[in-house]
């Protein structure tokens, strides 16, 4: 009994040698740097000197930023040069940011949480966010197809407008001949899964 109660102590031990080696995230913010990923919480974010929702994760270079609301990681500086979905799949797919793969393209509904009130957050630390002006506006890609659309011929796009908030949503056509220009913002983490992206 006397060993088999040293045995337990003795693998207490070392689990705890273990996870006190566990590496922790690199930030520019003070933690708790993670949030456990629940779609029910919201994480205030008013002002640049106030925002506990990002985190600019400086063990991605501060390339990528943390959502702690939703667990996803996104580009802190999306391209601002617009190509055709396929590109922007591929961008995507085979992007290294922070030095990083498995990036991929979000879905609408990933794209839509990183809005408060319909705008995004006036704390929030992305830069080279393309905005839109009336009447033209740039979108952003997303994985999500056009439901009005039984062939997945066509995909909804998001636009920003000057005051950051969320332009009109479109779709349009995945063809590349359509020459549909957009720009593309790559997300890491969920589990934002389209039968389009491999």
């Amino acid at each position: 009994m006397r060993q088999n109660v040293w045995h337990i102590c003795g693998l207490i031990t070392a689990l705890a040698a273990v996870c006190s080696g566990v590496a922790r995230a690199q930030t520019v913010a003070v933690g708790p740097y993670y949030a456990t990923p629940s779609w029910d919480q919201t994480v205030a974010c008013t002002t640049a000197a106030s925002c506990p929702r990002f985190v600019v994760l400086s063990n991605f270079a501060n390339a990528a930023v943390l959502d702690r609301e939703t667990g996803l990681v996104w580009e802190q500086s999306p391209s601002a040069a617009a190509n055709d979905f396929r590109f922007a799949i591929y961008h995507c797919a085979f992007a290294t940011i922070g030095g990083r793969g498995g990036w991929r393209m979000p879905t609408f509904h990933e794209m839509q949480s990183l809005l408060d009130n319909q705008a995004l957050p006036a704390g929030h630390p992305f830069a080279n966010i393309q905005v839109s002006v009336a009447p033209t506006f740039r979108f952003y890609w997303t994985a999500t197809n056009d439901p009005g659309t039984p062939d997945g011929s066509t995909v909804f796009g998001v636009a920003f407008d000057t005051n950051f908030g969320a332009a009109p949503v479109t779709s349009a056509s995945k063809s590349s001949a359509s020459g549909f220009p957009a720009a593309t913002w790559c997300v890491r983490g969920g589990a934002g899964v389209n039968s389009n992206q491999f």
